[in-house]
């Protein structure tokens, strides 16, 4: 389903069962998987992956040289950036065009979740399952299942698949009281 007022290229892949909500944008070369949504506004940049059963929600950036593997959310209004130095123009003063600029690459990883609001700088990888809070400024990679909140983000806790953070149940064993699911963390979350 492709809302009538979105813009999808036609060089672009939209894998089956997937719906493209009010003006939405998705560029030439973007790959969008199956059983996605893409909120009302959504942006898709040229070349962007988007995995199977991916949910981006209204007002989402997505610029060229993003993927996002399977089951990744991202939340209203976030943003992923590719230029680490934008400029609008070269030091002459002419407008500067893609020849002038070097994508940065960033990895959302499988199950993992950017808050409502939040900003990833290029060259960022996201780690499986990790939450992004709301608003956060995310200038480094995040481990797996990390939380991370904050200008720059940081890690503040440790997620279970379910999403709810999980309590620390001995030396690197943490544990979720919602489902009941145990984990071993790596030395990272000592």
């Amino acid at each position: 389903m492709i809302h009538p007022t979105a813009d999808v290229s036609p060089h672009a892949q939209i894998g089956e069962r997937t719906r493209i909500w009010h003006e939405a944008q998705v560029r030439e070369r973007a790959r969008v998987g199956a059983d996605c949504i893409l909120g009302k506004g959504v942006y898709i940049g040229e070349d962007v992956v988007v995995g199977d059963r991916c949910k981006i929600e209204n007002r989402a950036s997505l610029f060229h040289g993003v993927t996002l593997e399977d089951g990744v959310f991202i939340g209203p209004h976030a943003v992923f950036a590719n230029d680490r130095f934008p400029r609008a123009v070269n030091p002459d003063g002419s407008l500067k065009t893609d020849e002038d600029w070097t994508v940065e690459r960033s990895l959302v990883q499988h199950g993992a979740s950017v808050g409502a609001g939040a900003v990833v700088l290029p060259g960022v990888r996201i780690g499986a399952w990790a939450m992004v809070g709301a608003g956060s400024v995310v200038t480094a990679d995040v481990p797996e299942q990390a939380i991370v909140r904050g200008n720059p983000a940081r890690i503040a806790g440790w997620a279970c698949v379910c999403g709810r953070p999980l309590r620390r149940a001995g030396s690197r064993m943490y544990h979720c009281d919602r489902c009941d699911r145990p984990f071993h963390l790596p030395d990272i979350a000592e």
